[in-house]
């Protein structure tokens, strides 16, 4: 169907630009609130009028002027979204940065003190959101205050009432993008995919730019035309890890003849459960407490259950472990992940940023021959 390459365009010219993305919108006259981390409450936001754009960092990018105040043993993800925010790109009108991991939290502190000194005026106001994930009903009451606190904020920064109606609505946009992702994963997990990891995750993140009602219908666009999409062969890859907020390392393993029929990370299939349901902050907060688990935030025995669930409906011939430089926390799961996974397993340990490291495919390789050899995959 003609139709299908004009959706994935769409997606992946929003994607691949971010940037000029959001200066449409502010020459539309929309305020723009940036979001760091998967916790920021995007409902809340769209509720107040403004378009909720997550921050990504970028490989190629500079990063040191964000080195001065960060330092170099931090997370180079984080280090570049400062750099991006200390030259202005994106411009902001508001920054809300989640409590999601040591690196978003220093990188809110950073950001708040260099703007409160004077030291970097242009950076923009932030705040932080301090969701938690213990499974307790004491943690869902706290993060319910923590999203009442940047709901009457968000109330004042930008002089509208989030209303029952306001926030009815923006749960029920949101929900309905996050559905349309979850439906996704039929094209790619399919026993000949119809759609490779690299666009999946690209399909998955142009909603960091778009607004949810955009996202869902050009993912629609997408599904409804899955008899017009090309077929891929070749080993299936179920990569874990460390979040991936570009595509360079998915495009550098499937250059190389695999797909990546699944992924865990917040950037990726991640990202769309589980859904709000009712429009209430009580809602709110369950869903960012309980949302799928990650490295930095969940314990070993999750992580390697979640394992086990994707393996059951993805079927890969192999799990891979990609773990960024500086980001150590998911190199803790993988011995559980591996034994839970039920198939032949890998680590590339110490990645740099963006990058897949020249001795990655041979390692990948190497495990699916033996594999083979030992009759453990097809």
């Amino acid at each position: 169907m003609s139709t299908t390459p004009a959706a994935l365009k769409e997606l992946r010219d929003a994607y691949d630009d971010r940037p000029a993305a959001i200066r449409r919108r502010r020459a539309a006259g929309a305020p723009v609130v940036g979001c760091v981390g998967a916790d920021v409450p995007v409902e809340l936001v769209t509720a107040a009028g403004a378009l909720p754009v997550r921050l990504a960092g970028d490989p190629a990018r500079d990063r040191a002027a964000a080195d001065r105040y960060l330092g170099t043993g931090l997370d180079p993800a984080a280090r570049s979204i400062l750099a991006g925010l200390l030259s202005g790109e994106p411009e902001l009108d508001l920054l809300l940065i989640s409590n999601d991991c040591a690196a978003s939290l220093r990188l809110f502190y950073t950001v708040r003190e260099l703007r409160r000194l004077g030291v970097e005026p242009s950076l923009p106001r932030t705040h932080l959101v301090d969701v938690l994930h213990l499974p307790h009903r004491t943690t869902t009451r706290y993060n319910r205050v923590r999203l009442a606190e940047t709901k009457e904020l968000l109330e004042r920064w930008s002089g509208r009432r989030i209303g029952e109606s306001e926030l009815a609505k923006a749960v029920r946009q949101h929900d309905e993008a996050r559905r349309r992702i979850l439906a996704l994963r039929r094209l790619r997990t399919a026993d000949r995919p119809a759609l490779r990891g690299e666009d999946a995750l690209v399909a998955i993140g142009a909603g960091a730019v778009l607004t949810p009602e955009e996202h869902a219908a050009l993912l629609d666009r997408l599904m409804l035309a899955d008899a017009g999409l090309p077929r891929y062969d070749g080993p299936r890859l179920y990569l874990t890890g460390s979040a991936h907020d570009g595509p360079e390392v998915y495009r550098a393993i499937e250059a190389a003849g695999y797909l990546i029929v699944a992924d865990d990370h917040d950037w990726g299939d991640a990202l769309a459960g589980p859904l709000v349901g009712e429009p209430t902050l009580d809602a709110l907060a369950e869903r960012y407490q309980y949302r799928a688990p990650t490295a930095a935030r969940s314990s070993v025995r999750v992580r390697a259950d979640q394992t086990a669930a994707t393996v059951e409906r993805s079927h890969p011939d192999l799990l891979v472990c990609y773990v960024r430089d500086r980001d150590e926390a998911p190199a803790w799961d993988f011995p559980a992940q591996r034994r839970a996974a039920g198939v032949p397993a890998v680590i590339l340990e110490h990645r740099r940023y963006g990058e897949l490291g020249e001795d990655a495919l041979p390692i990948i390789a190497d495990a699916l021959r033996t594999a083979r050899q030992n009759g453990e995959t097809g």
